[in-house]
This record gives structure tokens, sequence and C-alpha cells, in this order.
């Protein structure tokens, strides 16, 4: 295996051509493994389609809780009051 040498730029390099980007967003992919869009799109071609029957359906769903924190009250308050 070949070690990998950093780059002459910071990864914070700014501006950067989309081209440079794009190559390093390549090289990542190939380093880290990750499958390519191609790789993706096969494999959701081979997945079955989704089941539409009424039966298949979630029945219920419960709504997600927000909390709000006492700060968020106060500042909502502060800013909307009458």
């Amino acid at each position: 295996m070949t070690p990998v040498t950093p780059s002459a730029r910071p990864a914070y390099a700014d501006p950067t051509a989309p081209a440079d980007l794009v190559h390093d967003c390549r090289a990542a992919t190939r380093e880290l493994h990750l499958p390519t869009p191609a790789d993706r799109m096969a494999r959701a071609a081979l997945r079955p389609a989704p089941s539409l029957a009424y039966d298949d359906q979630p029945r219920e769903s419960r709504k997600p809780e927000i909390a709000v924190s006492d700060a968020a009250a106060r500042l909502a308050a502060a800013i909307y009051q009458d």
C-alpha cells in the first residue's frame, strides 16, 4: 500500500477551483472505499419497489416532540411581546 502524503495546500484553502474540489472528493471516495453514485444507482435498481398496499402502510405514527428551552422561550417572549 502506498503511503498517503498530505496535500501542499490546507483543507481550508480559499478560493479553490471547483475542479480541484471535485478531484479531492473523488480521491476521498476512493480512499475511504465509499460507493460511487453509479454503485448506489445499481443497488437501488435491484431493490424491489415499495409496496403500495393499504395493509403494508403504518397505522399510526407519533408526532415528534419539540423541546423548547427556557432561554428560547424567554427570547421568543421578548421578541413577540405585544
